[in-house]
């Protein structure tokens, strides 16, 4: 039996079987204008079917494209190992950056401004490998002056309660306090 026979428990229907089973068979140049049909039913079918899912592709696809000196995030896949950025695994960033965008180099590549620790990159990238950087003010974190002790710990000081609760356990009651 051939290997189809043994997958699908059926026989295979050749072009010479497409037609349906009830009929007669059919000899001579009428077999081929009914396959050549029957071929054009199916590559149009499977044109239709082509485009409604290119359509569902295209419906949230969208264009990116950069101007040189904006600035960019790059996506890094955790799962390469290759260069670790921090903490490995699921708590890796998917993102670095931002970087700024130095020259296009072809139509979808961008070369980046990667500091000195990164000079193994090379530095240029695909588009889909880039996020766009919208500067915002609420990024820049704030170094507050913090004393240190000569152990190397420090004292936090709360500078206002927020809430305060109870959470009570099966035999003892434990204060809860929110603060800023």
């Amino acid at each position: 039996m051939a290997p189809y026979e043994a997958l699908y428990g059926r026989k295979c229907r050749t072009p010479i079987c497409w037609t349906e089973l009830y009929d007669k068979k059919t000899l001579g140049p009428k077999l081929i204008q009914e396959t050549e049909e029957t071929v054009r039913l199916i590559c149009d079918r499977l044109k239709k079917a082509f485009d409604r899912q290119k359509s569902y592709a295209d419906w949230r696809r969208k264009d990116i494209e950069f101007e040189v000196g904006d600035q960019v995030f790059l996506k890094v896949s955790p799962w390469k190992k290759v260069l670790r950025f921090g903490k490995k695994g699921k708590l890796s960033p998917r993102f670095i950056g931002p970087y700024r965008i130095v020259k296009r180099v072809g139509p979808v590549a961008y070369q980046l401004e990667l500091p000195p620790q990164l000079n193994c990159i090379h530095d240029v990238f695909y588009v889909s490998m880039l996020r766009q950087y919208h500067p915002d003010p609420s990024h820049v974190i704030q170094v507050q002056d913090v004393e240190l002790r000569p152990d190397l710990s420090y004292e936090e000081e709360p500078i206002q309660i927020l809430d305060s609760g109870e959470r009570v356990l099966r035999n003892r009651r434990i204060p809860m306090v929110k603060v800023m």
